[in-house]
């Protein structure tokens, strides 16, 4: 049987699922707030402990294009837990903590003291309260977080 001549291998297919080679850092695409999330008072913030439980908290946000900004204390639980693990989940949920909608995946990051304005104003712009200085004097850490197309 004679051999066939070899020819070049396909190129692969795009699938439409699969990000575009522009990507982030973490190989997701940036996605929009979640609908259920946008508009809403409170979101419930989920970190996860070293060994995986998952504690959620009841947190005021500022959207900022495509995400979210919240203020919060350097020395809180939940930034100690950003920093071993920056994934986090919200849903919207009311002053107590109770979730009353669905769960998102994102990301946290803790933003350097160069973007605390920005990220200031857009907590401002929607609470009258945040703009209490006396309030908020401690509040020394803002985080970021970004929702991804997996």
């Amino acid at each position: 049987m004679p051999d066939k001549p070899r020819t070049a291998s396909p190129a692969p297919r795009q699938n439409s699922r699969c990000p575009s080679p522009i990507t982030r850092y973490n190989g997701a695409m940036p996605a929009e707030i979640p609908s259920a999330i946008r508009g809403q008072k409170y979101i419930a913030l989920t970190t996860f402990r070293k060994n995986g439980d998952a504690v959620a908290t009841p947190v005021w946000f500022g959207e900022d294009g495509d995400k979210l900004c919240v203020m919060t204390r350097g020395d809180m639980g939940k930034t100690k837990r950003i920093r071993n693990n920056p994934a986090v989940r919200v849903a919207p949920c009311t002053i107590r903590g109770r979730e009353i909608g669905p769960q998102s995946a994102a990301t946290a990051r803790i933003l350097p003291p160069e973007e605390h304005a920005l990220a200031r104003q857009s907590i401002n712009r929607k609470y009258w309260a945040a703009r209490l200085p006396l309030i908020w004097r401690r509040t020394d850490t803002y985080l970021e977080l970004s929702f991804s197309i997996a």
